[in-house]
């Protein structure tokens, strides 16, 4: 990406920078370049097409940490997008987040092609399901062709192999074409291992300074700035060149984030600007680690203004509940009580002990000011699915009454539900870690780093895929021919989101939700409003609850009178006119 009409880069860490082109032939050129302050400028125009990058002391040739595009890969010469498109979705006016059905899906793995086309051929599935909006996890290009996108280099670029830029806004036209909503999911956490030139560049990184998937990214150090514009120009090129609706903030726990206006706000401040000059409002939604409020409250309360943040602990307490499991983070969850305390104010850590950290962990939410929906829940997602040894999704080891049990109770939550592929089908294929790096040290190096983890955590090393190994990627992908039960799952899924939007279960605010659970003997949970609400079996033997009313709608058959629900194990009811107290 160049910021002005012709070609320049913002390296001040070499002592010479010379432009590359190569021409139809394929015949390489060398062109001067001019240094003022930390920028080097050509006089070579900026033209769409142009195959380019820089010659580093005389030494390396490595692309334009701006290109936008990296036809040959990350190790590969830049080239120059055209910014215009034929855009047909003029009559798009944009989707707010409260009322959305989110679906996070890995390009690669949805469909057969593993292409932005092959998404674009499941969108009327997708709206026949009940989803809003779709989120990609990320799309800038990593090294070799199979890739979850969190090893991304080159932030202003889209990965060749799923169809480069162009795919991209062919996918995004599309989805609008159809009523949908895009969110991408960016990282700005840490640069991937594999194609990384902006080391040599400049100060993109902190040297010494680690998270756990690589080095810290330059937020607030020294010569920060051009970093943080670095970003930014990022952000505003996905919302403007590629009309995308919204952004999923990457581990936002793991920033080195310590100005005194984060880059949070300021990716919001972006946000804000392209929605007010298109009239189509922009969504920044955080990855976070923290139970800190503040990255949603509002800006005059002293937050940071952002539209939501992915909500753990919720996922936490049904997950444990229904499956479990009670190992690593799961440890601090596992009762009702949990569960209820996170429907009634997103957190069970809002200042509380968490043995797991061994600390005190969060800080509450204002119920009374923060509404629900600007929290994001789920029954799985890439993470909780993928950082396991095996990659074993949910479905694959619960019966399809705890799965739709699960899918029961987030979407008749007043939160925003989000699904992850495959999900509302009870999806048999995993969803394991894989990658295809360039340089075969970081493929063994990627391989010893995942078993060391699971041994750590109890799992034998024979349970880990091989991250590397093509079979391990080829094993993700959907396999869209249902079986009788996969069927009744999806229409089980697409049913409770059409009722949740009938009912309009995604209320602005808590204050008249009920909830009511049973205890460590009967465990169970209901909660809901003054005329619907869901009742659940937590457990592996029938119950009678003391909530009763008109039943709507159930994956089962259970008895339901005016004021008690019998209900087998796992089973729910959602029904109207409930029974409370």
């Amino acid at each position: 990406m160049t910021k002005n009409s012709v070609i320049d880069v913002w390296a001040p860490r070499p002592q010479l920078v010379e432009l590359v082109t190569e021409d139809s032939q394929g015949e390489r050129h060398i062109h001067p370049m001019h240094k003022s302050g930390q920028w080097w400028s050509s006089t070579v125009p900026a033209t769409p097409g142009l195959r380019y990058g820089f010659r580093i002391d005389g030494e390396v040739v490595a692309p334009d940490p701006r290109a936008t595009s990296l036809p040959d890969g990350p190790h590969g010469l830049g080239e120059i997008i055209d910014p215009d498109f034929s855009w047909q979705d003029h009559d798009w006016h944009g989707r707010q987040l409260p009322g959305s059905v989110i679906y996070e899906l890995h390009v690669g793995t949805f469909s057969n092609q593993g292409t932005f086309d092959g998404v674009i051929n499941h969108l009327d599935y997708l709206v026949d399901l009940g989803v809003t909006t779709i989120e990609l996890m990320p799309v800038q290009p990593f090294g070799g062709n199979r890739n979850w996108g969190y090893d991304g280099v080159s932030w202003h670029a889209v990965h060749d192999g799923y169809g480069g830029p162009d795919g991209l806004r062919r996918l995004v036209n599309a989805a609008h074409l159809k009523g949908l909503a895009v969110y991408l999911d960016v990282v700005y956490n840490h640069f991937g291992p594999d194609g990384n030139y902006t080391g040599l560049f400049g100060p993109y990184a902190l040297p010494g300074s680690m998270t756990g998937w690589g080095e810290v990214v330059n937020i607030s150090g020294p010569d920060s700035d051009e970093v943080r514009r670095y970003i930014l120009d990022a952000v505003k090129l996905w919302f403007e060149v590629y009309h995308i609706d919204g952004l999923r903030l990457d581990a936002v726990h793991a920033y080195d984030d310590t100005g005194a206006y984060s880059i949070m706000e300021n990716i919001q401040n972006v946000a804000d600007e392209v929605s007010e000059k298109s009239g189509i409002p922009r969504q920044v939604v955080a990855e976070s680690d923290l139970n800190d409020p503040r990255l949603i409250n509002k800006v005059e309360a002293g937050g940071y203004g952002l539209a939501a943040q992915w909500a753990d602990d919720i996922h936490h307490a049904l997950h444990t509940l229904v499956s479990g499991e009670l190992h690593a983070y799961y440890a601090d969850f596992g009762s009702p009580s949990d569960l209820k305390k996170t429907l009634l104010g997103a957190y069970k850590f809002a200042g509380d002990y968490s043995s797991f950290r061994g600390r005190t962990h969060g800080r509450p939410v204002d119920t009374s000011a923060v509404p629900p929906w600007k929290f994001i829940t789920y029954t799985t997602t890439h993470d909780q699915t993928g950082n396991r040894a095996r990659g074993d999704r949910p479905s694959m080891n619960l019966i399809p009454t705890q799965q739709v049990l699960k899918a029961a109770i987030i979407y008749c939550s007043p939160f925003t539900p989000m699904l992850f592929m495959g999900e509302e089908f009870g999806a048999q294929t995993p969803f394991p870690f894989f990658c295809s790096h360039t340089d075969p040290e970081l493929n063994r190096l990627t391989k010893e780093g995942r078993y060391h983890e699971f041994a750590r955590s109890g799992w034998d090393e024979s349970e880990v895929p091989d991250p590397a190994d093509p079979e391990t990627f080829h094993s993700a992908v959907l396999d869209w021919n249902f079986t009788t039960t996969e069927q009744e799952i999806f229409n089980a899924y697409r049913q409770l989101l059409q009722l949740r939007k009938e009912y309009h279960l995604d209320r602005d605010t808590w204050r008249s939700l009920n909830v009511e659970i049973g205890d460590e003997d009967t465990p169970w949970i209901a909660f809901g409003y003054s005329d619907v609400a869901l009742i659940a079996n937590l457990s592996t033997q029938p119950l009678t609850v003391p909530v009763g009313g008109n039943l709507r709608y159930s994956f089962s058959e259970p008895t339901v009178s005016s004021h008690s629900t019998d209900l087998g194990p796992w089973e729910f009811a959602l029904v109207t006119e409930p029974s409370w107290g």
